[in-house]
């Protein structure tokens, strides 16, 4: 499944827009498009990697805690 071109796109934008990335596009036949965080962007990778790697670590803890509650009754 995965996510799907148009919200790919609109967030991309939106993440250009706020200053986060930004978007070169090539002139090829396709078009081919580079994305770069900018200096912003990277400032945010750094202050949300210990969030992601307390995510990675739990996962586990939080998946069974999913699956014990969506099991009780009620």
């Amino acid at each position: 499944d995965g996510i799907s071109q148009k919200m790919l796109s609109q967030t991309l934008r939106a993440l250009e827009q706020d200053g986060l990335l930004t978007r070169r596009a090539f002139p090829t036949v396709p078009v081919t498009v580079e994305y770069e965080l900018t200096a912003l962007g990277r400032s945010l990778n750094v202050a949300l990697a210990p969030m992601i790697d307390w995510a990675v670590a739990n996962m586990d803890r939080v998946l069974k805690a999913r699956d014990s509650f969506e099991k009780k009754p009620g």
